[in-house]
């Protein structure tokens, strides 16, 4: 088994960071990534962003060109699916019926939207986004403006496909079943930041309402049911309301899985010579004491690298501090940590005047904080979350305080 490959499933930013790194870090064996898409591996947060608003190519998301994985001797299978692996036996069946032996194998599956579960979901003009091939049909959708949009879910991609629609000179309405966007991830206070952002920019935001059905013609989206709203008219409608990890790979070769694919601190499942990176992956973090799967791009750019490090047998601990940034408009974020649902929050500066930091903290310790329109800061935040010190409130909230003097 030491002649076969390392293997990595599949092409997004995890798998294609781990096979940058293995080559970096000097495994000069046989590499095979399995891509499962017809493109080369690329990032997924210009498909809401720049992508979306057309201000990039289609190539622009890529995170190697082709001739890259010829030069790093990278044996690239786009358009191929990994479709049942047997652990026991280190054999993995890709959707060409190759039996694929594997020294290491590591799975980054990543996660596929929720569906809407409604009648009329079907419907042509009712689009998720989450492959490029996606936000390829959704571009097309909204360039030129002159549309009606309705985006149901009012969480990070909802709002930054709302923002998108919006920039393309769409008419653009977001369904909404909490009492403000993103309730779950940041709370009434700051979920109100975002609904008077995107009021201002003539988004309709309906919130406390939940849609009910889709009506179509000729296989057609044009109506959107809410249990408040007899119709509401729609061109198009995007489906943002979260995503599910896709286990079903690993579950099937009875892998230990529970909202993602199990692991420890280094990213190793419970398969000897499998590890698991990514959307994918619930890992133990060492800083929070429990499994925690996080889907934001900092999780993939830096746990594919750890999950590579893991593979070439050296001593991984994966605990960086999640984070996470978006774009919307003139609006800038960037968010650090994990916030519990009890804990207090603090603001340095007026969430009204654009600019702010909200730090949420619990017993005087920052478990997170959000940034607005605040640069060059995350450093000295993700640091305070760490160091896990406590830190009065009221030098939080002083911006005459300087945030470095704080987590020292």
């Amino acid at each position: 088994m030491t002649s076969a490959p390392f293997v990595v499933v599949e092409g997004g930013l995890a798998g294609a960071k781990a096979a940058e790194t293995l080559r970096a870090e000097g495994f000069d064996g046989r590499l095979v990534l399995v891509a499962g898409e017809e493109e080369l591996p690329y990032d997924r947060p210009p498909l809401s962003k720049d992508y979306l608003l057309g201000r990039v190519d289609r190539e622009s998301p890529q995170v190697h060109p082709l001739d890259w994985y010829g030069e790093q001797r990278i044996e690239l299978r786009t358009g191929v699916r990994a479709q049942h692996l047997d652990a026991s036996d280190r054999r993995l069946t890709l959707s060409t019926g190759e039996r694929l032996a594997y020294r290491s194998l590591l799975l980054a599956t990543g996660s596929s939207p929720r569906r809407l579960p409604v009648p009329g979901e079907a419907l042509d003009g009712v689009r998720y986004l989450r492959t490029l091939a996606d936000a390829e049909v959704l571009l097309a959708d909204l360039r030129g403006g002159g549309r009606t949009v309705v985006v149901v879910g009012a969480g990070w991609i909802g709002l930054e496909v709302a923002a998108a629609a919006r920039a393309h000179g769409n008419t653009v309405t977001i369904v909404e079943p909490q009492p403000t966007p993103l309730h779950a991830a940041l709370g009434p206070e700051m979920g109100r930041v975002f609904a008077r952002l995107h009021r201002a920019h003539g988004v309709t935001l309906l919130t406390d309402t939940v849609v009910r059905e889709l009506r179509g013609a000729q296989g057609r989206v044009h109506t959107v049911v809410t249990d408040r709203h007899a119709g509401l008219e729609a061109d198009v409608v995007v489906v943002g309301i979260g995503a599910t990890p896709d286990v079903g790979l690993a579950a099937a070769a009875g892998l230990a899985v529970d909202n993602g694919i199990l692991t420890d601190h280094a990213l190793r499942t419970s398969a000897p010579d499998v590890v698991a990176a990514g959307d994918v992956a619930a890992s133990f973090h060492p800083l929070y004491g429990r499994y925690v799967r996080v889907e934001h791009w900092a999780n993939a750019l830096n746990g594919g690298p750890a999950a590579a490090r893991s593979m070439l047998g050296r001593e991984v601990i994966h605990d960086r501090v999640p984070y996470f940034y978006t774009d919307q408009y003139e609006l800038g974020m960037e968010y650090s940590g994990l916030a519990g649902p009890g804990d207090r929050l603090v603001c340095r500066g007026d969430p009204e005047d654009g600019a702010f930091i909200s730090f949420w903290t619990a017993d005087g310790r920052v478990t997170a904080a959000m940034t607005v329109n605040t640069w060059d800061v995350t450093e000295p935040v993700q640091q305070l979350i760490r160091g896990r010190r406590r830190v009065p409130a009221g030098a939080l909230a002083d911006g005459d305080t300087p945030l470095e003097l704080l987590a020292a």
